[in-house]
Formats: structure tokens, sequence, C-alpha cells
């Protein structure tokens, strides 16, 4: 299932750790990402654990000795476990919405917080994991290569639609089959490693766009963003009425608008360049 009956904010998740309902959780690290760690040496690197739930990956980077560790919830009763647990050790709790967080990292470990989101939310979640980066910086973690029976979460997916979900912002690295995972979840894993691409200021644009009414306008309006010079990714988030281009930052705002001039029915509104 890709789709989801309900909001899944704060109170969801609150009610979801009240009631011990957190099949997720492995209740230690998890074996790709200990194994990754292992690989790190700049015990300097500035690290983002977002959706961090229990945060096991948080304690064994400390006992490993990195000191630059922030850990985000959007759930309130997750934060207050977690400063019960590790308030006395040098990890930045954070409660918030991932979606609003702000800060500049080395480093984003991903352990079931992708997982978790409504696949409606995966463009954003994109763009906002490459405006977190460093120049140069890495989103390293797993992602389920199944899907599931039940609504989620968890909501799964396939490699190829993250390979180009990611392609516009990251460069491969490592995007494989995960031999070393939990044995609840083997042989349903690939473990990432995806670098941020060095793309120039104002190269990603999101929009807001009303009037598609269907999957044939949606394709109708995204192949006309691709037959624009210098456009080099286009995608179309209909459950919020997004668009998200990636471009030469020269394209001025007034040609990608061109893409919807035909038809007076569809309004292109500029969001935000990053």
């Amino acid at each position: 299932m890709t789709t989801c009956d309900q909001p899944l904010d704060e109170a969801f998740w609150d009610t979801r750790y009240r009631l011990n309902e957190t099949g997720w959780d492995l209740g230690e690290v998890s074996p790709p990402l200990r194994a990754y760690i292992d690989t790190l040496s700049n015990k300097q690197v500035n690290i983002l654990i977002p959706g961090c739930g229990n945060a096991y990956e948080a304690e064994y980077l400390v006992q490993a000795g990195f000191r630059n560790i922030t850990v985000l919830d959007i759930s309130s009763e997750a934060v207050a476990r977690l400063q019960s647990r590790l308030g006395h050790m040098p990890v930045k709790i954070v409660h918030a919405d991932f979606f609003e967080h702000t800060g500049v990292y080395d480093l984003i470990l991903e352990q079931t917080f992708f997982c978790a989101i409504p696949p409606a939310l995966r463009e954003r979640y994109a763009v906002h994991t490459y405006s977190l980066l460093k120049p140069g910086g890495t989103l390293a973690g797993v992602l389920f290569d199944r899907t599931f029976d039940a609504p989620g979460p968890p909501f799964g997916g396939h490699r190829d639609d993250y390979a180009e979900l990611f392609e516009p912002f990251f460069h491969r690295k490592v995007f494989d089959t995960c031999h070393n995972s939990a044995l609840p979840r083997r042989g349903t894993e690939i473990f990432i490693e995806l670098v941020k691409k060095d793309l120039p200021p104002g190269a990603v644009r999101m929009f807001t766009i009303h009037g598609i009414t269907c999957e044939g306008c949606k394709r109708e309006i995204t192949h006309n963003f691709l037959k624009i010079p210098g456009v080099h990714a286009a995608r179309i988030n209909t459950a919020f009425n997004e668009v998200m281009i990636v471009c030469q930052p020269d394209i001025p705002d007034e040609r990608l608008l061109d893409a919807v001039a035909h038809d007076s029915k569809y309004k292109l509104i500029p969001v935000k360049k990053v």
C-alpha cells in the first residue's frame, strides 16, 4: 500500500509510542547502519538522524567517538524518552517536523524514517535532505525494496523509483541490495550512500500548480517542462499541487511558466528556489 487514511502527525506517533505499537523498533542499532558508521574515520562530521525514534544509532555514534549528533522526531513522547535516556550524552535532541527543520549537515542517516512518511511526501524529502546537506554531503541508510499489503506506515517502494527520485540531487555511490539487514528485514532492503550534487544556487525550483485533473494532464505538463532547454528534471506531486524543477539557474521562472501557457485552466505559482 502507498496511502493511508489518517494524518501521520504528532498525535499519531505519540499514540503509537504510548501503546508500544513500535514494530519498526529493532531494540538495537540497525546492523547496516552500524557497519556503515564503523567505516567513518572523521569523528567531527555533523550528523542528523531524522525521525529517529529511540535513536540507537545515536548511542552507537557516541560510543564510537562522534560528538556532533542531532536527532529529530515529531513525537513529543519519543523526544521525552530520548531526553531521559540520552540527555547526559553529547546529542542534540530536537522535537520538530523534519520538513520544517533548518540546519547544515555533513551526513544524514536514514533508518525507517523514509518508509514512515506517506509516499506523496517523498519529493519533499529528496529536496529537503538535499537542502540540509553541505556541498558534498552524504545521505546514507536503508530503504525498503518491497511493498506491503496492509495500509502504511510502513510504506514500501522499489529501487527504480528511488533512483528516479534522488537522481536530480545526488550521485549514487552505493545503491545496492543490503546483505547485512536485521533478520526480520533480510532480503527486503537496499543500502544507499548518496552524495549531494554540486548544483548551483537556484537550480532547484518549487512551484504550486493548479488545474491538473488527471494523469494525462500530469504527463503533458511534465513533458512540456522537459522540452524547455536547460530543464534537467521535472516532477509533479498532485497530492500537494507541487512541481519540482531542476534546471539551469539562469532560466527565468517566466520561461518555465510557458509549460502551462497553452491552457488557462493551469496556474503555476513560484514558491522558492534552493
